[in-house]
C-alpha cells in the first residue's frame, strides 16, 4: 500500500452501476456483502423517483467505492468500524501502554500526566503514514501499568506554528470536570477486574411497535443537581417501565463541556458524560433497562461538534482542518459549532467507531441521530422551507459526502447488530431516506414527524379550537412517506425547554399551579385542557405514524419549563429537573392524565396499531368538530367539539360485527366525566357509510376519544 486515496478521489471514480455485480471478500469474518440496489423496488413504490433515478445510482455508487476501498485497504469493515481498539490509549497484553492517534497538521505528539509528573517531552510518539502517531511505554519492573488507573493525562500537540498545546485525545472514554475548574480533564479509565461492571441480562428483542420515552438522565430528579446514571436506574426505569413503553431514548450521554446546550455540543465523542457518573455506572443502568425488558436509543451527534479546543476536538492537530471543514463550510452558524469533514478517511473511522463502541462497550440497542437535516445538505436546512419538490432533494444542494456516511453508518449497524434500530432527525422529507440502502435507500428505520408537534403548538397558540380544521388535522397527521415509517410525537424535549410551552401549559398556563387539586373546582381552562391533552396525545399516537415519543414529564402535564443552570438564571437548578411528586400525589389531577398515557400505550399493546398500516380516515366533519379513522381493527373516534355532544352519531366501519369500548379519554380514571357507558354493545349494520361497507351508532360527548374494538 503505497498511498490511501483522498474520500474525494473514490468519488471521482465512481461509476454508474450495472446490474448483477456482487462483493465478495476474502476474510469470512469480515464478509458483508452489498449488492447491486433494487431501484426497481423503490421506484414501485414512489414512481415519482423515476426522473432521479440516475441520481439514486450515483449516490449508491459512492458508497459502493467508499466501501470498497475500506475492504480493499482496511481489511473490512468489521475491523474498521472497530478501531476505538486501536486509536486512543490502550493496555497492552503485557500490561504496557499503547496509543495512536490521528494528528496530521501535528509537528510532533507527546503524552505526559500524573504518571510523570506532567513532564511535556518525556514521552514522544512516533510518526507514522497518513499523519498518524503511535507511543508504546513499557509496564513497570514490577509488571504493574505505567498510568494508574483515573489518573489524569494529556496529549502534547506541537503545532504547525510552533506552539506546545495541551490536548485531550478524541478517543478518550472518561474526562472529567474538576470542581471549580471549567475545563475538563482526562482519565485513564482502567478498573481492576474487581471493579468492573459485568453486564447480566440479555439485550432485548426489538419492539415491532415502539413506545419510546425519551429521557434525560440529569434532569431526571426531584433534587435542584444533577441526578445520576444510579438513580435514574433505580427511580426513572421503573416509572418508564409501569407506563408501558418498550423503549428508552438516552439524551446527553456524549460528553459536553456545556451542561445547557442539552447535551448537543459534543466536546468528547467516546466519553459518556462523567456529570452522570462513571462507566461502569452507565453499563449498570443500561443492564437494569434491560432487565425491565427495555430497548435503549442512544441519542447520538455526527451532525456537528462543540468548537472548544482545550477539551474538545475542535483544533486537534493545531490547525482548523483536522476532523472538520476549513472555512465556512466546517461551521454552522445557526449552532455555533463546528461541521464534519465526511471525505476524510479518518473521519469515517472515528464515526463509524464511535456507534460501535456505544454498542459493543454500554450495549446500547440503537440510535437516533440527530440533525440529519442539517448533514443532508449543503445548506444544512437553513432558510429552507422544502415544498416537496423532489429537485430539492436531489440537485447541488444535496451534500452527497454527509449522505454515503449516513448510508454506511447504517449498513454498518444493521449488518453487525441485527437489531439495532436507527431513527433520523429530518424535518426535509428526503425521500428514501428510511428505505434499505440495498434498494438506493439512507438505510434509516423512522424518522420523525418534526411537522406535527409545530401544528400543535400552532393551532394551540394561534387559534381557539373551535376554529381548529379537522381536515388540516388529518393531513399533518397522515401526510408521511409511503412505507417509510415515522416516529409521531405530539411534543417533545423542544417544547419543554424555557422559551417554549409544553402542550400542558398552553391549556391551562397559571391555571396549573391553582387549580390542580380534585378538591378545587373544576374551573374551564383545566377542564378543557386535560381533555384536549388526552385527546391530542391518542389521535397523535393513533394517527401520527409507526412509532411514538413521549419527553419525560409530558406524560403527566409537568407543569413547569426546563431550564438548565445559565448565567441568566444565575446557574439555578431549580428547572433542571422532573416534580414527579406531582403525579405521585392523588389529590392532584396531574395522575389523571398520567392514567390515560398509560392506559393508551397498553391498549396499543394488546391490539398492536402502531404496527399496523396506515389507518383509513372515513370522516372529518368541519362544523361538528369529529374526525373517524380505523387501525389494526380498531375504530377510533374523536370529537374536538368544545360543547356538541352527539347522542346518535353514524360512524362507517369496514369489519362488520359487536363493538365495545376499550378505550375513553372521559373516564373517571382519565379525570373525564363518565358519560360513556362502557357496557354498551354496539352492532355495525350492512349499510355503507362514508366509503365503508358498514357503519354502527354511536355517543361521542364533547371534547371525549373512544376507541372501539370487536367484542365477538
Amino acid at each position: 500500500m503505497n498511498k490511501l486515496p483522498s474520500y474525494f478521489q473514490l468519488f471521482i471514480q465512481v461509476i454508474r452501476l450495472r446490474r448483477g455485480w456482487r462483493v465478495f471478500f476474502p476474510s469470512q469474518k469480515n464478509s458483508m456483502d452489498v449488492e447491486v440496489p433494487d431501484i426497481e423496488n423503490l421506484l414501485k413504490l414512489d414512481p415519482y423517483l423515476k426522473p432521479h433515478e440516475k441520481e439514486i445510482r450515483r449516490r449508491f455508487g459512492c458508497f459502493k467505492s467508499l466501501y470498497d476501498k475500506i475492504n480493499e485497504y482496511e481489511g473490512g469493515l468489521v475491523e474498521f468500524c472497530r478501531s476505538y481498539k486501536h486509536f486512543g490509549i490502550h493496555v497492552t497484553e503485557n500490561n504496557g501502554i499503547r496509543c495512536r492517534e490521528w494528528a496530521p497538521g501535528a509537528e510532533a505528539v507527546y503524552l505526559r500526566g500524573d504518571f510523570n509528573d506532567w513532564k511535556r517531552v518525556s514521552y514522544p510518539f512516533k510518526k507514522l503514514d497518513f499523519g498518524k502517531w503511535e507511543l508504546e511505554i513499557p509496564p513497570n519492573p514490577d509488571g504493574s501499568c505505567p498510568i494508574p488507573h483515573n489518573s489524569n493525562i494529556k496529549l502534547v500537540i506541537l503545532t504547525p506554528n510552533g506552539k506546545m498545546e495541551d490536548r485531550l485525545s478524541p478517543w478518550a472514554t472518561y474526562v472529567v470536570q474538576p470542581e471549580k475548574a471549567v475545563l475538563y480533564d482526562q482519565r485513564f479509565w482502567n478498573p481492576p477486574p474487581n471493579e468492573r461492571y459485568v453486564f447480566k441480562h440479555p439485550k432485548p428483542k426489538r419492539p415491532n411497535s415502539f413506545k419510546i420515552y425519551e429521557c434525560h438522565v440529569g434532569v431526571s430528579g426531584e433534587e435542584e443537581s444533577v441526578a445520576s446514571y444510579a438513580h435514574f436506574s433505580k427511580n426513572v426505569i421503573p416509572r418508564i417501565k409501569r407506563q408501558g413503553y418498550n423503549a428508552i431514548q438516552l439524551m446527553a450521554i456524549m460528553e459536553h463541556a456545556y451542561y445547557g446546550s442539552f447535551g448537543y455540543q459534543v466536546t468528547s465523542f467516546f466519553a459518556a458524560s462523567s456529570r452522570f457518573g462513571t462507566p461502569e455506572e452507565l453499563k449498570e443502568l443500561m443492564d437494569n433497562a434491560h432487565a425491565h425488558g427495555l430497548y435503549v436509543l442512544l441519542d447520538v451527534v455526527h451532525s456537528h461538534a462543540s468548537k472548544n479546543v482545550l477539551d474538545g476536538l475542535n483544533q486537534f492537530d493545531g490547525t482548523n482542518a483536522c476532523y472538520f471543514h476549513d472555512g465556512g463550510r466546517g461551521e454552522h452558524s445557526l449552532w455555533g459549532s463546528r461541521l464534519f469533514d465526511y471525505s476524510q478517511w479518518e473521519v469515517i473511522r472515528f464515526l463509524l467507531s464511535n456507534l460501535c463502541w456505544y454498542m459493543d462497550e454500554y450495549q446500547f440497542d440503537g440510535f437516533r441521530f440527530d440533525g440529519v437535516t442539517s448533514m443532508l445538505y449543503h445548506h444544512h436546512g437553513i432558510g429552507s422551507g422544502f415544498s416537496g419538490d423532489y429537485n430539492e432533494y436531489f440537485g447541488l444542494a444535496t451534500d452527497t459526502e454527509s449522505m454515503t456516511y449516513l448510508m454506511l453508518a447504517n449498513h454498518t449497524v444493521k449488518t453487525l447488530y441485527p437489531e439495532c434500530v436507527t431513527i433520523a432527525e429530518d424535518v426535509s422529507g428526503m425521500p428514501a431516506l428510511c428505505r434499505p440502502v440495498t434498494e438506493g435507500g439512507n438505510g434509516f428505520d423512522y424518522r420523525l414527524a418534526m411537522a406535527i408537534p409545530d401544528k400543535w403548538i400552532e393551532l394551540l397558540k394561534e387559534k381557539q379550537d373551535e376554529d381548529w380544521n379537522m381536515g388540516d388535522i388529518v393531513f399533518t397527521l397522515s401526510n408521511r412517506r409511503w412505507m417509510e415509517k415515522t416516529v409521531a410525537y405530539a411534543e417533545s424535549h423542544d417544547q419543554a425547554l424555557v422559551g417554549d410551552k409544553t402542550i400542558a401549559f398552553w391549556l391551562m398556563d397559571k391555571d396549573m399551579y391553582d387549580f390542580m387539586s380534585v378538591f378545587s373546582s373544576l374551573i374551564p381552562s383545566v377542564d378543557r385542557g386535560i381533555a384536549l391533552h388526552k385527546t391530542i396525545r391518542l389521535i397523535t399516537h393513533a394517527l401520527g405514524g409507526e412509532a411514538w415519543l413521549n419527553f419525560m414529564g409530558n406524560e403527566f402535564g409537568h407543569p413547569e419549563w426546563l431550564d438548565f443552570p445559565r448565567v441568566g438564571n444565575n446557574e439555578s437548578y431549580k428547572y433542571a429537573r422532573r416534580q414527579w411528586h406531582l403525579v405521585d400525589d392523588e389529590i392532584l389531577r396531574y395522575k389523571f392524565l398520567n392514567n390515560f398515557d398509560r392506559a393508551m400505550n397498553e391498549t396499543e399493546e394488546k391490539y398492536h396499531w402502531l404496527s399496523a398500516a396506515p389507518a383509513h380516515v372515513s370522516w372529518k366533519h368541519e362544523d361538528d368538530k369529529v374526525i373517524a379513522f380505523e387501525r389494526a381493527g380498531l375504530v377510533f373516534v374523536f370529537n374536538f367539539h368544545s360543547t356538541k355532544s352527539f347522542p346518535d352519531y353514524r360512524v362507517g366501519v369496514n369489519i362488520p360485527g359487536k363493538y365495545k369500548i376499550v378505550l375513553d379519554s372521559d373516564a373517571e380514571e382519565f379525570g373525564g366525566h363518565k358519560r360513556l357507558d362502557h357496557n354498551t354493545e354496539f352492532f355495525t349494520f350492512p349499510e355503507s357509510y362514508c366509503g365503508r361497507e358498514n357503519s354502527m351508532h354511536i355517543y361521542i360527548p364533547s371534547r371525549v376519544a373512544a376507541v372501539y374494538a370487536r367484542a365477538d
